[in-house]
């Protein structure tokens, strides 16, 4: 028998990297317990007024935020506040698969197509992989907002 798992960060910011991965993966801000949320309202802003209305101080508001996919097929990503840096590199990366049965050059030009959309989004690029057949296609080597490493696949 197969299981879910949820990927977990720790954050600074949960809801400022949340957001961003959100927009990575397109992935949604799931709506507080109980709450059905009528399309078009801002996730964030009904998690403010759920947590002001249940009592929970303001400077608690930002030390966990969660996305999820919505069409319920991938893992749950989960952000929690910690206070310290990070300063090593990711024993677990994310590969962001945005080029599937592309090769060559046409795979290189759809990574890089993502690669600046991402940097628009607060990404950093860190490398480009050239193609290796037979082993490697290629990859971009990226950070998100807070330096946590990912790949372009």
């Amino acid at each position: 028998m197969s299981r879910h798992i949820q990927v977990t960060f720790d954050a600074h910011d949960p809801r400022a990297l949340s957001t961003f991965w959100r927009d990575v993966l397109g992935y949604v801000l799931p709506g507080p317990p109980g709450v059905d949320l009528p399309e078009g309202v801002d996730p964030l802003a009904a998690w403010d007024d759920f947590l002001a209305r249940i009592g929970v101080p303001e400077e608690q508001r930002n030390t966990r935020s969660a996305i999820e996919d919505p069409d319920g097929h991938g893992p749950r990503l989960f952000f929690q506040q910690v206070p310290e840096d990070k300063v090593a590199k990711n024993r677990v990366h994310l590969d962001v698969r945005v080029a599937p049965g592309l090769e060559g050059e046409e795979r290189m030009a759809a990574l890089e197509t993502e690669c600046d959309r991402l940097v628009a989004l607060g990404a950093t690029r860190v490398r480009r992989d050239e193609p290796a057949p037979p082993l490697n296609a290629g990859f971009i080597v990226m950070t998100d907002p807070e330096g946590n490493e990912f790949c372009l696949d």
